[in-house]
């Protein structure tokens, strides 16, 4: 259910939202256009310079569409006139992100966004129920902001109000908020809100009400809720159906619930850069109070292995409830492996870089398109213009969502949507994009993915606890997974879309795949074919193919930071979740792979992944506290 639609692959987010294999699972508010779980929730309003004498032709709330995602501004005139406001993404369940820096002179008008590192500028229209411009995330986008120009009616309909109420859906028990209005004209309109999963203002759609009848569709989730309101108007009871049908009923509010706001980012002290065989002395302390009563404590069953490199020398070590070699769901990380096998596959001349991916697909599954197509490259660097999720995606078993979904699905969907190349395709991350460049490099060799993976990664690395399906001996190891609320939750089987999330592995492995990364000159090549292109493929995956946005680029999957010189990726599934990086610059790597999934407070895993480069390189580093 919403659980499936909304949770990120860093398959996190949000945060998100589509479900999570990590946001790409993506750092915390890093791009608006990454679906991440972490920006959920930040709420405040940023101060600003304008004064009173422009604030009427802004002030109010305004519209807009940012490619797929829905906006929402809220411009406020404060004491002395100066403005301040806020943008929802609502398709990303993010309310409230603060804006700052209003400039105003004439008609020209522009605000920053600091959280994503986005600016918005352009000009007022002249009757001011339209702002006309360009988002500037990296990339500029035309963004027009529109006036939105509902009038409450005067007096409310018997439904309108706040309504809460609990979905069960699979083992999870999710809060499920409604907040219905109704205009002048009698016309009533809603949005959804999943509180345990910090997705809010889905937009409803169809909303009727009609004596007591009353109903909704939610097109984001491919939902439906239809009911009656008691004869007190105080219960709506009735039946959501997102492929199955459930009951839910709702109990009207006095007010409604806010988002949870963020935990405060505090940093630890510098010191002095730590060495790979000193870092667990000092992680020693640093998660003290984590291990006492925070997000590793042991009522919480929660644990994390972990693996640092630095100059040549290398430790795995655990806390909590994991052990060194503890198997975990590494999520979205899995597509840095999607890129490496790309890159071994043309090292072997097996494909091309500008390699249509319909030509990977069986003959016939969709029409030549009649000006640009989606390449291989567009769908490793997040530039193909596909949405984060399937609009065919409609798991059978909300526990382990990607399971039912086959290639016949995904040939399906392609089919439909075609793979015309957007003009001017953005970074827009797609777990969708990534999953299938998987099926269609498995095509290409004539196997599955999982033997794709075998044949030109994991084997020449002689990864041996780095697999899609675990053997009896590993699942012994496969570590016990847990959602937010640190119930047991269902490990993810993926079939069509496993290039974007499917791989399981442990601390050592993910180290050994990392050293592999620092140095591809150094990897030994195996008698292989495969093995013999693995130091060239390695170097060809870290060339930066694309913007990311500010201070960000993108390779073969990996992300990659120009301020720290930092390649670095993370994920997440329905009870996992992981943070990987690797640092030619300080010669240092580290692996994060945790048992629990993120929360709509984020991802300890990314805090934890971030703090040890940090150590790494002796800056101030991320706390660790709760």
């Amino acid at each position: 259910m919403i659980s499936i639609a909304i949770v990120g692959c860093g398959p996190a987010a949000p945060k998100n939202c589509s479900t999570r294999l990590g946001n790409g699972e993506v750092r915390l508010m890093k791009l608006l256009q990454i679906w991440v779980l972490m920006l959920i929730g930040i709420i405040g309003f940023g101060s600003s310079s304008v004064r009173a004498q422009a604030v009427p032709a802004v002030q109010g709330d305004f519209v807009g569409t940012l490619g797929p995602l829905h906006l929402k501004l809220h411009l406020v005139a404060g004491t002395g006139g100066a403005l301040s406001g806020t943008l929802d993404s609502p398709d990303q369940g993010a309310i409230g992100i603060p804006c700052a820096d209003f400039q105003l002179q004439g008609q020209t008008f522009s605000f920053a966004v600091p959280a994503v590192h986005g600016r918005w500028t352009g000009t007022i229209g002249t009757d001011g129920t339209t702002l006309t411009g360009t988002w500037n995330q990296g990339s500029p986008q035309p963004l027009t902001f529109t006036r939105d120009t509902f009038v409450p009616a005067s007096k409310p309909s018997p439904v309108d109000g706040f309504w809460l109420g609990t979905l069960q859906a699979g083992s999870k028990s999710l809060r499920i908020q409604i907040s219905v209005k109704s205009d002048r004209g009698g016309q009533e309109s809603c949005a959804l809100d999943s509180l345990d999963q910090g997705a809010f203002g889905l937009p409803c759609a169809n909303v009727a009400f009609s004596g007591t009848d009353f109903s909704f569709d939610v097109p984001l989730v491919k939902s439906r809720w239809s009911g009656k309101l008691s004869s007190d108007a105080q219960t709506l009871t009735g039946t959501w159906i997102q492929g199955a049908a459930m009951q839910l009923n709702l109990k009207r509010q006095a007010t409604p619930v806010p988002p949870t706001p963020p935990p405060k980012v505090s940093y630890s002290p510098a010191m002095a850069p730590v060495d790979a065989a000193g870092m667990q002395a000092v992680l020693n302390q640093d998660l003290e109070e984590a291990l006492k009563s925070g997000a590793l404590s042991p009522e919480t069953s929660v644990g994390v292995a972990i693996g640092v490199v630095r100059g040549g020398a290398r430790r795995v070590f655990a806390y909590g409830a994991a052990q060194p070699d503890s198997i975990f769901e590494i999520g979205s990380v899995t597509k840095t492996f999607t890129g490496l096998a790309m890159a071994q596959l043309i090292a072997q001349g097996k494909i091309r870089l500008d390699e249509p991916v319909r030509e990977l697909l069986p003959p016939g599954t969709v029409a030549k398109p009649e000006g640009a197509e989606i390449t291989l490259l567009d769908l490793i660097t997040q530039h193909s213009g596909l949405p984060r999720m399937p609009d065919n995606f409609n798991p059978a078993d909300p526990n382990n969502p990607y399971l039912e979904y086959r290639p016949a699905n995904l040939y399906q969907f392609v089919a439909q949507h075609g793979l015309a190349k957007p003009a001017d395709a953005a970074f827009l991350y797609s777990n969708l994009g990534v999953g299938l460049l998987g099926q269609a490099l498995a095509n290409r060799t004539a196997m599955t993915y999982a033997n794709l993976l075998s044949e030109e990664v994991t084997g020449p690395l002689r990864l041996r606890d780095t697999v899609v399906s675990l053997s009896p001996e590993q699942q012994r190891r496969f570590i016990q997974g847990y959602a937010p609320d640190h119930k047991p939750a269902h490990g993810w089987d993926l079939d069509a879309l496993a290039g974007a999330g499917a791989i399981r592995s442990t601390a050592a492995d993910m180290l050994t795949y990392l050293e592999a990364n620092l140095h591809p000159a150094k990897v030994a090549p195996s008698a292989s074919a495969n093995g013999r292109t693995l130091p060239a493929a390695l170097a060809q995956s870290h060339e930066l193919r694309a913007e990311a946005g500010r201070d960000m680029q993108i390779a073969f999957a990996w992300l990659y930071e120009s301020a720290t010189g930092t390649y670095w990726h993370n994920g997440a599934t329905g009870g996992y979740s992981s943070y990987a990086f690797f640092n030619p610059s300080c010669d240092c790597a580290a692996v994060v792979l945790m048992n629990t999934t993120i929360s709509n407070r984020g991802s300890f895993a990314d805090r934890l992944g971030q703090h040890i480069g940090q150590r790494f390189t002796g800056r101030p580093a991320i706390s660790l506290t709760s």
